[in-house]
């Protein structure tokens, strides 16, 4: 494994860096009070077709430059998503998906959840903490000993608290280096004002 040096690394122009955490937890938590939430559903979305998944992981991931899976052609998407052992299930709200959470249980005994998170309008409305419960509850409806995430510093500024308080924690820290997709032209240059782009 590469170790970056102490001190600061060059970034090359066009690329995005972020430090990741990756969380995990071994046991089943306490779930965390919720939202009363009338008309919010959990729906398990057997085999979704490409451009409604595309569309609730763009609507939920462009302001915080998710890119990961909008870099990958229809056959290697598919090959996830429509894996037996990758549940995807959506938050519906009045029948349009609003949120998303990805559970991978392709390692015996451990469940990653892949992607998580909520479309802009529900971001501060409690659907986060209580789509998370039912991650949870997902999860360790199998018999697993581990459940674990990733979030990183482009992520929402709350993301990680928001894990912790969750009841998982943190084991390890990552550097990620990427193509800028403002500049590939997967996202429009608009997208997460945030972060400059530097070409």
């Amino acid at each position: 494994m590469a170790v970056l040096p102490v001190g600061y690394s060059e970034v090359p122009p066009g690329k995005i860096a972020a430090v990741v955490t990756c969380l995990e937890m071994t046991a089943r938590p306490a779930l965390r009070r919720e939202p009363v939430a009338p008309g919010w559903t959990v729906d398990l979305i057997e085999r979704p077709a490409l451009e409604r998944y595309r569309d609730l992981f763009r609507r939920i991931g462009q302001d915080w430059l998710w890119l990961s899976r909008l870099n990958l052609d229809d056959a290697k998407l598919a090959a996830i998503i429509h894996d037996p052992a990758v549940e995807v299930r959506t938050l519906r709200v009045d029948g349009a998906d609003e949120g998303l959470m990805e559970l991978d249980f392709r390692e015996s005994g451990v469940c990653e959840l892949l992607f998580f998170g909520v479309t802009p309008k529900f971001v501060g409305q409690g659907a986060g903490r209580w789509l998370m419960n039912r991650a949870i509850a997902c999860a360790w409806s199998r018999p697993i000993r581990r459940f674990w995430v990733h979030t990183c510093t482009l992520d929402h500024p709350g993301a990680l608290a928001f894990y912790l308080r969750s009841g998982f924690h943190a084991f390890a820290r990552r550097i990620e280096i990427a193509d800028d997709p403002r500049l590939a032209g997967t996202m429009p240059r608009g997208a997460a004002p945030q972060v400059p782009i530097i070409e």
